[in-house]
């Protein structure tokens, strides 16, 4: 009797471990979206656009894989064993956390969102496969993201909130996400005021472009702002959002 009481004791045991693990449940509120195409990556929470981080991605477009993996294991301070670096080292070329990433049949061994040593190589394509990130970035997300969060790489000239819908999440948009609608044919600039000003200073500062406030006026913060967009995406750095900067910012 007591041993079949045991029994039933473990089955259950092992019937409730196993809800815990199943990815499904484990990071349904979180997903990362990165777009190679703009070397961007988003993070989502609760079906909203909650933040958007600049990324360095591979030197060649097949480097950095494509498609939808996750996160299976997270590490602070991973050592460079190439290199023979140890973890924490200032030397270090994967900086001080690593999220690793079930991609090309690996198991969070050989790719990764980490951090980097050189800031200066965040934002272009300079990697051999991995995503870097600022350190003080990779930390925020590190400490955010649970494993078994859905990760989607892609290269796409489509919207977060498109390339989300597109993989099947759910997301809702709201004016302060990277997605909100700046109407066709509108043309700003330094002087102008109001609400559209407005939604293109929290498109701008989601971005990682400060506006330094949103508070609906174009003034010199957020001029400076848009040209370091304009600058960073090839287009004519006027400080003038007219057709193609509104097209760079996935806002029509």
């Amino acid at each position: 009797m007591i041993k079949k009481w045991l029994a039933v004791l473990i089955l259950t045991c092992l019937m409730f471990v196993g809800i815990g693990i199943k990815p499904s449940q484990a990071a349904t509120s979180q997903f990362i979206i990165i777009n190679k195409s703009t070397n961007q990556l988003a993070y989502y929470e609760n079906g909203k656009l909650y933040k958007v981080f600049k990324v360095a991605t591979g030197k060649s477009p097949s480097l950095t894989p494509e498609g939808k993996f996750k996160v299976v294991n997270k590490i602070v301070n991973r050592p460079y064993y190439t290199g023979h670096i140890p973890g924490g080292d200032p030397r270090n070329p994967l900086g001080n956390r690593w999220l690793g990433l079930n991609a090309r049949g690996t198991w969070g061994t050989t790719y990764a969102i980490h951090g980097n040593n050189n800031p200066s190589s965040i934002g272009k394509y300079v990697s051999h496969g991995c995503v870097r990130m600022y350190d003080n970035e990779v930390e925020w997300l590190f400490d955010r993201v649970k494993l078994s969060t859905p990760v989607v790489i892609t290269t796409s000239s489509k919207s977060f909130d498109s390339i989300a819908n597109a993989n099947g999440y759910k997301v809702t948009s709201s004016s302060g996400g990277s997605n909100a609608v700046i109407p066709t044919g509108t043309v700003l600039k330094k002087g102008n005021r109001g609400a559209t000003v407005k939604k293109l200073q929290q498109k701008l500062t989601v971005l990682g472009y400060s506006t330094k406030g949103i508070d609906g006026i174009f003034g010199n913060n957020t001029d400076q702002a848009v040209r370091k967009f304009q600058k960073d995406r090839h287009l004519k750095v006027d400080g003038i959002v007219g057709p193609a900067t509104i097209k760079a910012l996935g806002g029509l």
